[in-house]
């Protein structure tokens, strides 16, 4: 059965963070909920930013989700992050995909028709569990690619290819808005949608972005930090289809230079 997903899928939650700009810490970083527990690991690069302008970086983000149990894993279903102010995004000058571009494709393909669109890559896992069925560990490569900003709005989208038990193009949205939240800037909105008729759930995923380029003559970078004070906040909440809710903050460190 072959099924075209163009939507967000808790890959949304890793390209919510990196559409941020949201430092990560180098050391994993745990949170459990009952029998669910969710891993996060990364980092941004370089370390010494400015106090007051933006600066081009390079983020890596891994993740994953598993029942403690070692049963199969709720899927998540929404995520909603808010980032700090002073991180960015800038896609202005650089070429713009679609996700009607993206569908019914595989990796290979979706590579081919919106290649100078691309701004990061990494992998996912993918676990499906259909009834009196042993669980079926499905690999796919992750490819980003810059929507474009309007109104406002910037968009990304992260396609990944499924070939068994289901065959799906999955391609992944993500919304980010400025807002003004005291210390939070920003705001990333992925809504999930259900896998392989409810019985897929991400297990794995870690994607670097990290495209530099050239406008009207000026280096420019997707992602962009300062450190005005040494730190850098964010916090968010996930929410999984049998009802269960986690909630976090984050505050990191950065050193400021010049």
């Amino acid at each position: 059965m072959r099924k075209y997903l163009i939507t967000t899928t808790a890959v949304g939650l890793l390209l919510a963070l990196v559409a941020t700009s949201i430092a990560v810490a180098e050391k994993p970083v745990k949170t459990r909920v009952g029998n669910l527990e969710l891993t996060f690991n990364g980092g941004f690069f370089p370390k010494k930013l400015p106090k007051k302008k933006m600066a081009p970086i390079g983020l890596w983000l891994s993740g994953q989700i598993k029942n403690v149990d070692g049963t199969h894993p709720p899927a998540m279903r929404k995520f909603v992050v808010e980032t700090d102010k002073n991180g960015s995004v800038f896609t202005k000058g650089y070429p713009k995909c679609s996700a009607g571009k993206l569908q019914a494709r595989n990796s290979k393909e979706a590579r081919r028709v919106c290649k100078k669109a691309l701004i990061g890559g990494g992998k996912t896992k993918v676990e499906v569990e259909f009834a009196e069925q042993p669980p079926i560990l499905v690999d796919s490569e992750l490819l980003a690619f810059n929507g474009g900003t309007r109104g406002g709005t910037t968009t990304f989208y992260v396609h990944a290819y499924l070939s068994q038990p289901v065959v799906a193009a999955i391609v992944t949205t993500v919304k980010i808005k400025k807002i003004k939240k005291g210390r939070y800037g920003l705001k990333s909105t992925a809504s999930i949608p259900v896998i392989a008729g409810g019985a897929g759930s991400v297990k794995f995923f870690k994607l670097t972005i990290n495209k530099k380029y050239k406008y009207k003559g000026k280096r420019r970078s997707i992602l962009n930090l300062r450190c005005r004070d040494g730190k850098v906040q964010a916090r968010g909440e996930a929410i999984f289809d049998d009802g269960t809710k986690a909630k976090a903050e984050v505050l990191r460190t950065c050193k400021r230079k010049g």
